[in-house]
């Protein structure tokens, strides 16, 4: 079964990942409908990858909806969702451009109006940025806010209590595991080492309003099992999500 992929002791199983994903899921899809309920119209996914939010929400008539990542991901999707036959159920607009690159041109460029409120989502992505690139993106975000603006984003962090590589060792494990279901991707190769601001502090300190939610409250709210804090074992159980508005 492929719900039992993973050290069964650790957080790091398919099973867990699979109620992480669910949840958060629902977070992002709920940020979205209570911005466009209080009259927000514009919406930017950050690194948007196969996110269908475009075509599977609800948004309100008028409703701009910019999708950012790199060119080749934006057309595989364009391509994949076409063949299915899928409308989108707002103003769709992608702005293809890697983050690393002046996105905020790009995306002025695809329509995007800097003087309205924007929702704006970074689900899945802090994580795998450098710190200095964390920064660098959480400010373009302000910049482009107009007052009314919001912005929830996912923010991993470490176990305080996970140190010496354990974090590596444990996911090289599990990663060994997920091959035997058809992953070909170095997962530990993902992400970046070293310090980086808290996001919910860093917004703070920029001039938004923060709430933060912890992973364990998304999961029981929805009717899934916590992750547990681990002894001496990294987990996700400290990831965090934010909502700040402006």
């Amino acid at each position: 079964d492929p719900a039992d992929v993973g050290p069964p002791d650790t957080a790091w199983g398919m099973r867990p990942m699979a109620d992480l994903m669910a949840a958060r899921t629902r977070y992002f899809d709920n940020f979205f409908l209570d911005a466009t309920g209080a009259g927000v119209r514009q919406a930017v996914i950050l690194a948007s990858g196969l996110d269908a939010r475009g075509y599977r929400l609800a948004w309100p008539s008028g409703t701009k909806v910019f999708e950012i990542d790199q060119p080749q991901v934006i057309e595989f999707k364009a391509a994949t969702i076409a063949g299915l036959g899928a409308e989108p159920t707002a103003d769709l607009k992608a702005a293809p451009i890697d983050l690393r690159y002046d996105w905020p041109k790009a995306l002025r460029e695809a329509g995007f109006d800097v003087s309205q409120p924007t929702a704006w989502i970074a689900e899945g992505l802090l994580a795998f940025l450098p710190p200095a690139a964390q920064d660098l993106l959480l400010d373009n975000v302000t910049a482009l806010s107009a007052p009314g603006s919001r912005l929830a984003a996912e923010v991993f962090i470490n176990s305080p209590d996970a140190d010496n590589g354990q974090s590596a060792t444990l996911l090289d494990a599990a990663t060994a595991r997920w091959r035997e279901h058809g992953l070909d991707i170095e997962l530990s190769a993902l992400g970046w080492d070293g310090e980086r601001n808290d996001v919910a502090t860093y917004l703070d300190q920029h001039g938004w309003r923060v709430d933060r939610a912890p992973l364990s409250r998304l999961l029981t709210d929805n009717g899934l099992p916590a992750i547990p804090p681990t002894n001496g074992q990294p987990s996700f159980a400290h990831n965090y999500y934010c909502t700040a508005t402006r």
